[in-house]
C-alpha cells in the first residue's frame, strides 16, 4: 500500500475494479499530463494501469 495524503491507499494492481477502462477523469488528467510531458497517452490502459501512468507523468512534470 502506498500512503497518500496520510491515509494508505491500495496498489492499483490490487484493485477490483483494476481491469476496467478508465475513468473519463482518469482518461482526461492523463491527456493533460501527457501534453505537458511531450508525450502521446498509450491505447487501451486499464483502469489500474492508467493510475500508474498517471503516477508517473505527475513525477516527470513535476505535479508529484
Amino acid at each position: 500500500m502506498t500512503e497518500q495524503q496520510g491515509t494508505e491507499v491500495p496498489e492499483p494492481e490490487t484493485w477490483q475494479t483494476g481491469d476496467e477502462p478508465p475513468t473519463g477523469r482518469q482518461e482526461a488528467y492523463l491527456e493533460t499530463l501527457a501534453r505537458e510531458a511531450g508525450e502521446e497517452v498509450p491505447g487501451g490502459l486499464t483502469k489500474a494501469e492508467a493510475s500508474e501512468k498517471i503516477d508517473e507523468l505527475r513525477e516527470r512534470t513535476g505535479r508529484a
